[in-house]
């Protein structure tokens, strides 16, 4: 069984819940017939894909799978891996992405959903604990996108913080639109040195105090964010490594997904159980681009779903490596 480039343009062209559900059940088949350990693991729960007529009854492989096996469909190793910060001497997660393209696609086109035409933009990444290292796929796609704005004062910061104050003042003079993406405890310490009254600006946390800070509720974050920039909201950006597709929020919370992916939640105790709207448990995502590693991954995230794909992060699991790219919340 083989998947065709139609196929990946399928993904990124969906419109409908039928279509969603004809490409999720036929990725799911490919990769249960293409990747050992996920068949192994849909083998151990007597989930074949003989047995599944429904998307939400794919079996969801736990993250951590990440870490200690390789998870792709290709023979050869990619050379393009994806990694996880390892934060706090955790595991390190790999992520191998044969074709880079298809990871572009992905969080190019989910951007324009939610924001519009890249060029209109002045990109800002304030990235220092990320671009400290190799492998991070939120450098790659910040890189992407400072590139695809073509602003020329879009760029990446690392601990230049009098220097990003100086850019998003003549910005603002300009009345420039600008997206500021940072990891959350440089977006706070540039508030508490560099404060500015620039409401129009769009911060977007990432999430991640990288052991820099004292963990904080996302509303906490988001007030002295608020307070030191002028603005109605922060926006938030829900990624990791073992994924190619992101979800946003404009500030309240609730994140939005593109239609390649989805969110369910399982329940606390019975990972094979799910939950209906409003009750919270474990995040587990389709992740449609993910189409040569898994697609279907139990995420170590506690969130709550509500109407229209919209979702909110709750925290962490009791005991489950804290992710950098995740901000406690509550």
């Amino acid at each position: 069984m083989k998947l065709g480039a139609a196929f990946v343009q399928d993904i990124f062209k969906l419109k409908t819940a039928r279509d969603f559900e004809s490409l999720a059940l036929e990725l799911f088949r490919y990769q249960y017939h293409n990747i050992l350990v996920y068949k192994q693991f849909c083998d151990f729960l007597g989930r074949e894909p003989e047995k599944i007529n429904s998307w939400k009854d794919i079996p969801f492989m736990p993250v951590d799978f990440f870490h200690s096996h390789r998870i792709s469909d290709q023979k050869n190793r990619a050379e393009l891996i994806f990694s996880s910060s390892g934060t706090t001497g955790s595991a390190t997660s790999y992520h191998e992405v044969p074709f880079p393209a298809i990871y572009e696609t992905s969080f190019s086109k989910g951007f324009q959903q939610f924001y519009g035409d890249i060029k209109s933009y002045c990109i800002l990444a304030l990235l220092p604990s990320y671009l400290e290292r190799k492998g991070s796929s939120l450098v790659y796609m910040a890189d992407r996108l400072i590139k695809d704005s073509a602003h020329p004062l879009s760029g990446f910061y690392l601990n230049e913080l009098e220097k990003l104050h100086q850019q998003l003042q003549v910005l603002k003079r300009e009345k420039q639109k600008t997206i500021l993406l940072g990891v959350t405890y440089a977006l706070l310490d540039l508030a508490a040195q560099f404060p500015i009254d620039f409401p129009e600006l769009i911060v977007m946390e990432t999430g991640g105090m990288k052991g820099r800070r004292k963990e904080m509720i996302r509303e906490e974050v988001h007030d002295q964010l608020k307070n030191a920039f002028q603005l109605p909201s922060v926006h938030s950006e829900y990624g990791m490594t073992e994924l190619l597709s992101q979800a946003y929020s404009s500030g309240d919370g609730l994140y939005s997904c593109p239609p390649w992916m989805r969110v369910l939640i399982r329940e606390t105790n019975d990972p094979l159980s799910l939950v209906d709207e409003g009750v919270s448990g474990g995040i587990n995502v389709v992740d449609l681009a993910n189409v040569h590693s898994c697609a279907f991954v139990a995420i170590q995230d506690i969130g709550r779903l509500h109407d229209e794909n919209r979702f909110e992060v709750l925290g962490r699991f009791d005991q489950a490596q804290i992710r950098g790219c995740n901000l406690m919340v509550v």
